[in-house]
Order: structure tokens, then sequence, then C-alpha cells
């Protein structure tokens, strides 16, 4: 047999989703484990969605979509942008996808040539990195600075910035951090943007998710970012839906026109009946992600207290989405019973086999010191698990 494609051989697997899986197994052969890996809400989408969807599948009518989504999903979406965001877009910028990873996707497909090189924070999302590499692209990261909460400076992507830069990825509210940037920092983020002329992929799928902060939007800075920017968000946090896997992009006619052609030959519409329950997530009733957002903020608060009186580790207090990300370098180097720890991967391989919590390693995302928490999971769960790292802290 000829070999297999060299590019894709060397795309890893998702850290999040294997080790999830392996809370998941471990649930299922008995073992009482307290997973915090999770990266979806633990509520249920709301029902008035649920409804609309069930409602649609009995009238009929779900066949194929045009590729790019439906022209009444799109509406919705220039009003959702308008009105949250200050931003004025027509339907045909609008492309709908199968989630927001999809429309990243799209978007790194469109804007990258071989050799291209797009600048990525760090901590970042486990996929940021592969899905520029799938663009035939290098990725190029910055090291985000605990001490300034995980938000990389101008200065040091002035450091990172080559005559083969091609774009800057940015995600705010941040996953894993939950790092969010203030209105100022993105002018300045926004002027280096100009400066270079680099196109702007801004991730705001947790935008619905932050705590005593308020959530800007880059494009809607000035019209050069607006122009430049290709603005990324979906409705899996925000309601719920992390399953219906509906993500959309807002960019310029030019750029939407090339994702539209991209998705047309790759995977089509996205699934139709989720369109038509997305319609009614964003024109429904907006109550329920109040709701879950208070609860959200309620556990955040839980946790950064609780994690303070764990000795040997400690956390920053994230701004957005529903993470923390635990410092764990004291444990680096040194051994837990027969087992040295190398890195946060065998960190949180210790954690699992001695204290029954699954987390993420933070190496998954770029940073090795760290693990990350997810509290969208229950508050029962939230204060189990969380006494059982103090235990395990406590012990070694």
């Amino acid at each position: 047999m000829k070999d297999l494609s060299i590019k894709n051989l060397a795309i890893e697997e998702s850290m999040t989703l294997a080790i999830t899986a392996k809370a998941k197994q471990l649930k299922d052969s008995g073992v009482n484990i307290v997973s915090f890996g999770a990266g979806e809400p633990d509520f249920n989408t709301p029902k008035n969605i649920r409804d609309f969807a069930i409602a649609r599948i009995e009238k009929g009518g779900n066949g194929y979509t045009e590729a790019s989504g439906l022209l009444d999903l799109k509406k919705a979406v220039c009003q959702k942008l308008y009105t949250d965001n200050g931003l004025s877009y027509s339907p045909k910028q609008i492309v709908v996808s199968s989630g927001a990873k999809h429309s990243l996707f799209n978007a790194l497909q469109t804007i990258c040539n071989p050799g291209d090189e797009v600048i990525i924070p760090s901590p970042y999302w486990v996929s940021y990195y592969e899905l520029t590499k799938m663009a035939d692209a290098v990725p190029v990261l910055v090291e985000a600075e605990a001490s300034n909460s995980f938000k990389v400076t101008v200065a040091q992507l002035e450091s990172a910035v080559t005559d083969k830069t091609k774009g800057l990825l940015i995600n705010s509210p941040n996953n894993p951090t939950g790092a969010v940037y203030t209105e100022e920092e993105l002018r300045e983020i926004g002027a280096f943007a100009t400066k270079h002329d680099l196109y702007i992929i801004s991730d705001e799928i947790y935008e619905k998710l932050v705590y005593g902060e308020k959530h800007i939007s880059i494009a809607s800075l000035s019209q050069d970012l607006y122009d430049r920017t290709i603005v990324v968000n979906g409705l899996s946090k925000a309601y719920a839906m992390t399953g219906w896997r509906i993500g959309y992009t807002a960019s310029s006619v030019t750029i939407a026109n090339v994702m539209a052609n991209i998705q047309s030959h790759a995977t089509s519409n996205p699934n139709t009946i989720a369109q038509y329950a997305g319609i009614e997530a964003l024109n429904g009733d907006q109550s329920t992600i109040e709701e879950m957002r208070k609860a959200f903020e309620l556990r955040k608060d839980y946790m950064v207290k609780a994690i303070s009186e764990i000795p040997n580790v400690s956390c920053v207090e994230p701004k957005g989405a529903f993470y923390v990300m635990v410092n764990i370098s004291h444990y680096k180097g040194k051994m837990v019973d027969d087992v040295m720890i190398k890195d946060s991967l065998d960190f949180a391989a210790v954690l699992i086999e001695k204290a029954n919590i699954a987390v993420i390693p933070g190496i998954a995302f770029g940073v090795d010191d760290y693990i990350r928490l997810s509290y969208a999971t229950s508050m029962e769960n939230i204060v189990e698990g969380l006494g059982r790292l103090k235990a395990f802290c406590e012990k070694y």
C-alpha cells in the first residue's frame, strides 16, 4: 500500500476529547470519577428551542438548504451581531457552518497559503494549532503571562511578526484561561494588525459568558478592523447547543464567498433541523442565557476561592468562559508515590488514578505548568472534586 498523507498523519488527536472519553470509560466501568474536562454547558438546550425543532421535524420540508445556510438564519445572525455587537452585516456576509470549529477551519483554509504564519496567543484552544497546520500554514505561539491575566501584549506580538505572517487569531473570552480583552487592549492589537496588514480571526464563542467585564468585538472598533476581521461565533455555549453543531462567520463578501465554496464541496449545508432551531435560539426568549451565566458565575466564584485554600496550587481568576487554569508547577520534578511528575500529562494521569479526578493537562493548550478545570458541571461535582484535589495536595 502507498503512504498516507504526510500532512494529515501529523495531526494529533484532541487531548480534551481523549481525556473526556477516558473519564467516561472509567465511569462506565464503575469508578466514581469527577470530571472537570467538559467543554460544554451541563444544561439542557432551552425548551423553546427544543419544541421549535420538534415542530419543524413534524412539519417536513427539511431537505438540503443553501450550502452556506438558511437565509432566515443568516438574517437572525445579522440582527444579533447588530444588536449585541454594533456590527452591520448583510446575509451574503454570513456563512453558517457545522459548529464554530468548522467555521474556524473554513476561515483558515480561506486566508492561508503554504508557508504563511498565523500568530496564536498561548494558552490557546487545542484545535487552533492543528487547524492552522491543516491549512498548510505555520502556527506561531506567543505565550501570555499569568501576571498579565493571560493576555498578550503588542510588544510580544511585534516580536513574533515576520514577513510571512498572514493573520492573528484572537479568542476573547478565552478558552482555557477565561481572559477577556478590554476595548483599549483590542484597539492596540487592532493597530498592530493594521500596521502589518494582517487578517484577524476573532473567536467570540464565549461572548455571553463574562463576569464583571464587557465583551467587545474587535471588528466593531473601526472600518479597517471590520474589513480585515473574520468574526467566528455560534450557538454551542450560549444556548447549550453543543451537539446541534451550528456556528457562523461574519466577514467581507469576498472572504464569505470563498468559505461558502469550500463548505459546499466539503460538507454542503449544516444540519437543516439545527439551523431552524438556531433561528428560534437567536430570535426567541433570551432569558435562559442570563440564568446559565449566573449559575456559571456562582460556580466560578466558589472554585477560585476553594483553589486559593489548597496548598501548592494557585489560579488566576477567569473573567469569562467556564474554565480555570490551575498552576501545578510545584509538583513538576517531584515524586508522587512511585511516579515522577515530569509534566502536566503526568500530573493529570496521577490525579485520575489516585484522586479519581479527570482534568485536562495544560500542555494541550501550550502551557505545561497548568491543568484546566471546567466549571461546566454541577456545584455538587465541583465541591466533591475540589475536596479530592485538596486531599491529594495535602497528602503529597
